[in-house]
């Protein structure tokens, strides 16, 4: 048993010792650009308003799909709604676009991942109260179930848990921060 638990103790330390500092983050950011970006890319190209400053005009799709139950009130017309909704329309749309690219840029990348954990807090409650995915069955789903494939709770836990990780570990090797960080005078 001795020898088997040297074994052990040799494999992981080889592991650490390999995997240092960088494969963390480095393999954090790609499974966030192999399975997030496009998503919430199409996403914000979906909000996107016509024309050259469509990125100040969001579409009424955005509008419902942020304030859905607002958006119908108004029977999808957006110029009856307030600035509020256009603010946050506008922030909603820019999130989707420049959180993501910051993510696999590696450049802030803290503070990309956390905007993208509180974005994806917000679009979760939207999900299940704006757009009543609370009263859908399975779709907000329950953790420890034996299911895990509930839009909510199991989906969206892998998302805030890829982010974390770049949160507690940066961006890695690979990345705009590390250059950045280089460059910076030390204290």
């Amino acid at each position: 048993m001795h020898a088997l638990l040297t074994l052990y103790d040799f494999a992981v330390r080889l592991l650490t010792k390999f995997a240092g500092t960088w494969l963390l983050p480095t393999l954090a950011r790609f499974t966030f650009a192999a399975t997030l970006l496009v998503y919430y890319w199409n996403s914000a190209l979906t909000k996107l308003g016509d024309g050259v400053f469509g990125f100040l005009s969001p579409s009424a799709g955005a509008y419902a799909q942020i304030f859905p139950k607002a958006a119908e009130a108004v029977s999808y017309d957006t110029s009856q709604l307030g600035w509020f909704y256009w603010a946050v329309a506008v922030a909603g749309m820019w999130a989707e676009f420049i959180l993501p690219a910051l993510i696999v840029l590696g450049l802030f990348t803290r503070l990309g991942a956390i905007g993208m954990i509180g974005f994806i807090f917000v679009q979760s409650l939207t999900d299940l109260y704006g757009h009543g995915g609370i009263n859908q069955p399975g779709t907000l789903g329950a953790w420890f179930d034996g299911a895990p494939d509930s839009g909510i709770l199991d989906q969206r836990l892998f998302w805030i848990t890829v982010l974390v990780v770049l949160v507690i570990k940066g961006a890695g090797p690979l990345s705009v921060d590390r250059i950045l960080l280089g460059r910076r005078p030390q204290a």
